[in-house]
């Protein structure tokens, strides 16, 4: 009984796994911001962080996130907990130390190609895997940049996870 628990735990880390690339380091930064202005985005400030079926820690872990910066939508706050939903759905409670307030996008879907200004036609500097995540640096109309290691383009917002259809950003 007790490995068969394990194997279940251990499958639902793997799961919670994104490939690709990784965003670079960060250093620490203040608590999330509590305008309360819903729903947002935040990203992950740990490599592994737990979501859970309630807004506490006697509530079941539902999935295990082990991607820091993954970029995550807030939906609800209550008290020190965060109702978050991920890039493919999955909606669920993580504890508010467990976010930043920085912008994160990931790319999802299919190889994309970043372009060198935001207009279909434009020159491609670097093509991104799903599963990338960069920093989200602009939005303008339906298109927005990210920054991801060496390399900055141009996304449609379509491609990406981390920002709103309609967001003005910055």
């Amino acid at each position: 009984m007790a490995r068969r628990v394990v194997g279940i735990a251990a499958a639902a880390a793997v799961m919670g796994l994104l490939i690709g690339g990784g965003a670079a380091a960060r250093s620490p930064a203040p608590e999330p911001d509590a305008s309360g202005k819903f729903p947002r985005f935040e990203s992950l400030r740990a490599n592994k962080v737990f979501m859970r079926t309630g807004p506490g820690e006697q509530y079941p872990v539902e999935w295990v996130f082990l991607r820091r910066d993954m970029p995550l939508e807030v939906i609800v706050s209550v008290e020190h907990w965060r109702k978050v939903k991920d890039w493919q759905g999955a909606i669920g409670w993580v504890h508010q130390k467990m976010l930043w307030p920085h912008r994160d996008a990931m790319v999802t879907g299919a190889v994309r190609a970043l372009r060198a200004s935001p207009a279909p036609n434009a020159a491609i500097v670097a093509r991104a895997e799903p599963g990338v995540i960069g920093k989200l640096v602009e939005c303008q109309g339906a298109w927005c940049r990210i920054e991801a290691g060496d390399y900055g383009g141009w996304l449609m917002r379509g491609e990406i996870f981390g920002v709103e259809p309609t967001e003005t950003y910055p």
